[in-house]
């Protein structure tokens, strides 16, 4: 019997510049904590990371890198509408 794996998370992350990043991790605040000391993704070294903006939980990192890819395909407004849809009430 395989063990259950553990589950993976596709994220935003908005830059001071106001632009969304799409990623995949199996820990969000590790990631983050990276991407804000310059050691994630380039993308942060134009503009740093502010704040997670955007998480939603996979089965595992086969499902993440789908969502990933479909996320990454969507329109500046559509990211900005998934941000939104996590905002605190």
């Amino acid at each position: 019997m395989t063990a259950p794996s553990k589950p993976w998370y596709v994220y935003l992350i908005r830059a001071a510049n106001g632009a969304l990043y799409c990623g995949i991790t199996d820990d969000v605040e590790r990631r983050f904590a990276a991407h804000r000391t310059g050691r994630g993704a380039r993308f942060f070294r134009s503009s740093p990371a502010l704040a997670v903006a955007y998480v939603e939980s996979c089965a595992d990192r086969r499902e993440a890198l789908r969502r990933e890819y479909a996320i990454k395909r969507l329109s500046k407004a559509s990211k900005e509408a998934l941000a939104a849809s996590q905002l605190p009430a």
